[in-house]
């Protein structure tokens, strides 16, 4: 029990450090002197701005303060039970509120980009290898799908292009709700499967791959300025289930932004004007992502860090034989239920992945 106090106090300084508690401490000194001060209300601008300040500041200062003094209240009763051994129910208790309480704040946190409150499009694409990868991809839609309804977000499919013999190609999906990209930006990566193929007659092992892009909705024209001169618009038909359901007409749609060369379709409406409208918002959360990835090298480079290319960041690896695991290669965090994965049980990886980037801009 003391070890998992202190390892409980270590991940509470850990944070005020990041939060800066000691700089908010000393920034309410300061302004509660200014405040004192005859002249401080002259400005009522100014000054209610100083006074929210000093708020917010003493709000976070009072919760970590808190949490500190609890933990060493508690190792503190922890050095009584050789006396008094009923005190351990009483701690075990307390630090399983204690861990809740810290877990919470911490996913609270790492709620800071200037997009995590935003919608999220998420795309999948199967890598190579056919309908292997393409089986995977299709596995993975649906993973994101059974998470999305487990957290109550609204879903849309805006794009799906099927594959050959099963799964998919790529698809694009958008969710919504409060702070869905905030969650799902953890996804973004590489995720490999392992498995014994059903597709294979001598049920052979192999490692399927499969990219998904998460990018946080794009506001029109607040964040992205597409001029009409740099798209190119190419009309296509739709690729369907086949039979009666065929589009009889070119009613898909490709768009080229010409200046970065990405290209983005969309075939799930029927109408035109329609599958238009939804390639353009994929374009535009597409070409946001791209900024947000620039400033994210930029800070690389300033601090040393190395950025992976898409295809060679594997974030996850869902081994289902021979034996069962699912595991995260960045925060070392697994589980044994692979198929609980699978059916959208994701939150103990985004956790882990969040309080690991707390304090970490976009």
């Amino acid at each position: 029990m003391q070890d998992i106090l202190s390892e409980l106090k270590s991940r509470i300084l850990s944070d005020m450090v990041r939060l800066d508690i000691a700089a908010k401490e000393l920034e309410i000194t300061e302004l509660e002197s200014a405040s004192a001060s005859p002249d401080f209300w002259q400005d009522q601008q100014n000054a209610q701005k100083a006074m929210k300040k000093l708020a917010a500041n003493k709000r976070v200062s009072e919760v970590w303060r808190g949490l500190e003094q609890r933990v060493n209240d508690l190792l503190e009763l922890f050095a009584l039970t050789h006396e008094d051994p009923s005190l351990g129910n009483e701690i075990e208790r307390e630090v399983n509120t204690l861990t809740a309480e810290i877990d919470t704040l911490e996913v609270g946190l790492a709620f800071s980009g200037q997009y995590d409150s935003r919608n999220a499009l998420l795309t999948v694409h199967a890598g190579a290898g056919g309908v292997e990868s393409q089986d995977w991809a299709g596995m993975l839609l649906r993973m994101f799908m059974r998470w999305a309804e487990k957290k109550g977000f609204g879903m849309e499919v805006l794009d799906q292009s099927p594959g050959e013999e099963a799964g998919i190609k790529s698809a694009t999906l958008q969710i919504e709700g409060e702070y869905a990209y905030g969650f799902l930006k953890s996804e973004h990566g590489v995720h490999r499967l392992i498995r014994l193929s059903p597709f294979d007659a001598d049920h052979a092992r192999h490692t399927s791959f499969a990219l998904v892009e998460v990018m946080p909705e794009a506001e029109d024209s607040v964040d992205i300025d597409i001029k009409p001169e740099d798209i190119k618009i190419d009309m296509f038909r739709s690729s369907g289930p086949g039979g009666q359901n065929v589009q009889k007409v070119s009613t898909a749609v490709r768009v080229t932004h010409i200046p970065s060369g990405i290209v983005v379709a969309s075939q799930t409406e029927r109408s035109q004007h329609q599958n238009r409208e939804i390639a353009m918002r994929i374009l535009a959360s597409k070409l946001l992502a791209v900024e947000i990835a620039k400033r994210a090298e930029e800070r690389a480079k300033i601090k040393g860090e190395r950025i992976s290319a898409e295809w060679g960041n594997q974030i996850r690896s869902y081994v289902l034989h021979p034996y069962k695991m699912v595991k995260d290669h960045r925060t070392d965090y697994e589980v044994g239920n692979a198929e609980a994965v699978l059916e959208g049980e994701l939150d103990g990886f985004i956790n882990a992945y969040l309080r690991q980037n707390i304090g970490r801009e976009e």
